[in-house]
């Protein structure tokens, strides 16, 4: 069992020196801690304890030797016990004056050696917690009335320490003097006037019961005085101008003491709850006249399980310094100083030991209760180092071009099929009646003429393909439907039309010059996409679903082989919802496509065939940390490397992954088996691609340490974290752009130079045209991380691809935003079509590149390059043919001549 009381907690009283060195560690400026006032007088009153002077003297001097500004609160919670027997504590108006003396003390003894006074620590909660409901020491429930009377005595307590100090020891010791006032953040549910001003009377109640009177009037909030009548008591005029400006500068408190923890949910007043530093500190720069700002304590927290890796302490760190900066830059906020709570990890009060805030960790269960420096050390560390986020070189935007030939694309996941034929292929005659009901009468019994079908007969395909040319794109991505083109799952049923439809759009497509990029097949919510007798017979954990989409692919081939040049088995196959049986026959699958297409079509079609994995990047949350590399290391490999290291690798899979599950089966008797490759079927898969194509759209964190059950993978025991600074999207999805070079690195160090395409990298909106402007910073930051990695790193990507085409078949993902059957073109669009342009992001030292025209790719011309040799003799005869009867005609002219 662990510590149970706050006695001994981590001990600072006898490591002094240890906690001088953490100190020293982090290159800090200031360091804040209080003072003990039942351990300077035990009583509370006179005589001092000499043992607590001497110890308070050997730290303030070890300050002074490593340059450490101290910043000293008089009272943090821990009243004299002979003062709430004798008294009541705060509930009595003798308090103040007790505190006063006590005030004095310090003043005198360590006054010479400390700049910034803090009086007391969050009275609010002192007030609320300690006299009304009780929930923190000294426990009294004395209600709202006892809270209010315990918080008119601890203003008055604060009142009379500033004047002393002010009065008799700051002409001397030129220090400042201010109290330390917790808040929350509040904001509407609905941006109504009403629960505005709730909000206002929410932060009043908590902030401006003790702000207010300090740095404003000397009396409480109007919203507190008409709200509580008789409970709130009253400041005489000459109380108001005595507690009126008590303060040298505004001292903040903000964080995991009081937010979402010590708020009661009446003083939300119905509204929404949050933890937005900028926007409290730009509220209190606008409510008390643009004080002087010292953010004297702000983290969160982490289990108190978790031992070196706290992410999740890092980055609310910081995202509270970020917005403190912001604050400063942007807001004209006046912030002077920033302290993390807390050094080391302690006693949390209500909370105990099941959470911990330090950035030193602390094994309570130890004699000697040694500190380890967690990952925030190192963290914080850094930040004061740099003072701040400045911009990091590798995260500067690069000038520069992609090389010719480069695939400029756009993803639909499955194109707009409609087979409706035109009018004009209807042969029916038809007589305009103009006089009576102005319609169309057919006449029975006469024809016109039939004409061949054409592919401008489908109004569907024209559409499609001129919202495909406004972009500008070389190339078009999009997925076929294997359980439409076959509804039985082999060749007795054969939906001719819809291949037949598939055939014009590939050909209108080449007819404007942009590429068809097609996948056999592509996974989705209903039955995966496979013909409904393979998905009903154990899908991809059917071994007949193999041969089923061998026959499938080949029919594909010799349908559309003449028009598609770039083909994808199977597009973006999920990981998270794969079995390893089924991956394993997923894999045998393509291998055995991509060799069908290999040895009967690549000679006479030329394309060129390959898998799309989705690959999103995997980063350790700790990034100073060995286990959460290794833990990131492990996500890369069951997330991408258990479908890619069989084909782009060793033709098995991966090492980690198979050491992984052996040890899970053996330790925990899961039953997790991952099938093996006989030889030959390692040869088959192993090297059958002919590109690494893959699927991007973010970045996610993960970490060694359980924090957070909801987001932790038992199986593979990874904690996923949230980095709260990073740009999200509606979906939450993050917006990591360097990201994606580091996947595309780590594809080339792990599977050579293989030539990549991103298949599809995209974000959602909210169908508001405000928040595409998150797509085009999107769509320009991935693929300036794309030219990194193509001109820096040397990767050899062939191709982007923005994800999607439009808001119809990709919901939110569009290029083109759709509504009443009408298609609009996003601010988006039009950025990506200035990139393809400029075929990147030239600069004026960016060498031009001169590309050979290509020449337009023709679908018919297949007929004349396959009949060579039958055309050949056919030119022969008709050449021939031509010089007989030139010569018949030259010499029948010259024997009429000579007749004559």
């Amino acid at each position: 069992p662990g510590p149970v009381g706050g006695d001994v907690a981590s001990d600072s009283y006898n490591n002094l020196f240890r906690d001088v060195e953490g100190l020293r560690r982090l290159g800090v400026s200031h360091y804040r801690f209080s003072l003990s006032w039942a351990r300077l007088l035990p009583n509370g009153t006179a005589p001092p304890n000499p043992a607590g002077l001497a110890h308070y003297g050997r730290l303030l001097a070890r300050l002074r030797e490593l340059g450490v500004e101290p910043v000293v609160t008089l009272y943090h919670w821990d009243l004299p016990q002979a003062l709430q027997d004798a008294f009541g504590g705060w509930a009595s108006p003798v308090l103040p004056q007790l505190f006063r003396d006590y005030a004095e003390l310090c003043f005198r003894h360590f006054g010479g050696q400390v700049r910034y006074w803090l009086t007391m620590d969050n009275p609010y909660v002192v007030a609320w917690h300690g006299y009304g409901t009780g929930r923190l020491p000294p426990g009294v429930r004395g209600g709202p009335r006892l809270a209010y009377l315990a918080a008119h005595h601890l203003l008055e307590a604060h009142a009379k320490v500033w004047h002393l100090y002010n009065d008799h020891f700051r002409p001397a010791q030129r220090g400042k003097v201010s109290i330390a006032l917790s808040s929350h953040w509040i904001k509407p549910q609905r941006m109504t006037e009403k629960n505005i001003k709730e909000c206002q009377k929410s932060l009043d109640f908590v902030l401006g019961w003790f702000a207010k009177p300090i740095f404003i009037d000397g009396d409480y909030p109007e919203s507190m005085r008409s709200n509580l009548s008789s409970l709130l008591p009253e400041f005489s005029e000459v109380e108001k101008k005595y507690i009126k400006g008590t303060a040298d500068f505004f001292a903040l408190s903000f964080g995991a003491t009081l937010s979402f923890q010590l708020l009661d949910s009446h003083m939300k007043f119905q509204q929404l709850e949050s933890i937005s530093l900028r926007q409290l500190l730009y509220w209190i720069n606008s409510e008390y006249n643009n004080p002087q700002i010292f953010i004297v304590e702000n983290s969160w927290f982490v289990s108190g399980t978790t031992k070196k890796d706290d992410a999740k302490y890092i980055y609310y760190l910081k995202k509270f310094i970020m917005e403190t900066l912001k604050a400063i830059r942007y807001d004209g906020v006046n912030v002077f100083g920033y302290t993390v709570w807390s050094l080391l990890d302690g006693f949390e009060w209500h909370r105990g030991y099941s959470i911990r805030r330090g950035l030193f960790y602390v094994d309570f269960q130890s004699h000697d209760k040694k500190l380890m420096p967690k990952s925030s050390v190192l963290f914080y560390q850094k930040l004061i180092e740099k003072n701040g986020f400045p911009p990091l070189p590798e995260n500067q935007p690069i000038e520069g071009i992609f090389p010719c030939g480069f695939a400029w694309g756009i993803v639909d996941n499955y194109i707009q099929v409609d087979t409706t034929p035109a009018q004009f292929l209807d042969s029916s005659v038809y007589v305009w009646d103009v006089h009576q009901t102005k319609k169309l009468i057919k006449v029975d019994g006469v024809y016109a003429s039939k004409r061949k079908r054409h592919c401008v007969d489908f109004a569907a395909i024209r559409l499609q393909i001129s919202l495909l040319q406004e972009m500008h794109v070389t190339h078009f991505h999009f997925s076929l439907k294997w359980s439409l083109i076959l509804p039985l799952g082999n060749l007795s049923l054969i939906n001719h039309t819809l291949v037949h439809y598939y055939q014009c759009f590939a050909s209108e497509l080449l007819r404007v010059n942009i590429t068809p990029v097609v996948a056999l097949w592509q996974p989705m919510i209903e039955n995966q996409e496979l013909p409904v007798s393979l998905a009903k017979y154990g899908a991809w954990e059917n071994t007949e679903t193999v041969q089923a989409f061998v026959e499938y692919a080949r029919f594909c081939f010799t349908s559309l082989g003449d028009y598609v040049k770039f083909w994808i088995t199977m597009n973006e196959p999920s990981v998270k919802n794969l079995t390893y049986t089924a991956g394993h026959n997923l894999l045998k699958a393509h291998a055995k496509v991509w060799h069908l297409y290999d040895k009967e079509f690549r000679r006479s079609q030329k394309g060129k065939i390959s898998i799309a994995l989705q690959a999103d990047w995997v980063e350790p949350a700790c990034p100073f940390s060995r286990n959460d590399q290794e833990v990131a290391d492990r996500i890369l490999e069951f997330d991408i490397g258990w479908l890619a290291e069989p084909i782009f690798g060793n033709g098995d899979y991966p090492e980690v992954m198979r050491a992984w599950l052996h040890r899970r089966n053996s330790v925990d008797l899961y039953n997790f088996h991952l099938p093996y490759f006989s030889e030959d079927e390692k040869k088959l898969i192993q090297g059958s691609f002919d590109f690494f194509a893959l699927s991007h759209y973010t970045t996610t964190l993960v970490g060694s340490e359980k924090e957070d059950a909801v987001k932790y993978d038992h199986y593979l025991e990874v904690q996923m974290i949230n980095d709260i600074t990073w740009l999200h999207s509606p979906s939450r999805a993050a917006v990591v752009p360097w990201g994606l070079r580091k996947l595309l690195k780590w594809v080339k160090s792990k599977y050579g130079n293989v030539p990549i395409y991103v298949m599809a990298n995209g974000i959602d909106d909210d169908q508001n045209m405000v928040y595409d402007k998150l797509r085009v910073y999107y769509i320009q930051n991935y693929i300036n991380e794309a030219l990194k990695a193509y001109t820096l790193d040397d990767v050899n990507l062939q191709g982007y691809f923005v994800y999607s085409f439009n808001d119809k078949t990709a919901p939110k993902y569009g290029l083109y935003s759709y509504a009443a059957n009408q298609y609009e073109p996003k601010p988006s669009l039009k950025h990506y079509r200035e990139i393809i342009g400029n075929n990147g992001f030239p600069g004026p030292e960016t060498p031009e590149l001169l590309c050979p025209e290509e020449v337009a790719s023709c679908a018919d011309c297949h007929f004349f390059r396959t009949r060579k040799s039958l055309l050949a003799f056919i030119s022969f005869v008709f050449v021939a043919f031509v010089v007989t009867i030139f010569f018949i005609t030259y010499y029948s002219k010259r024997v009429e001549r000579r007749y004559k």
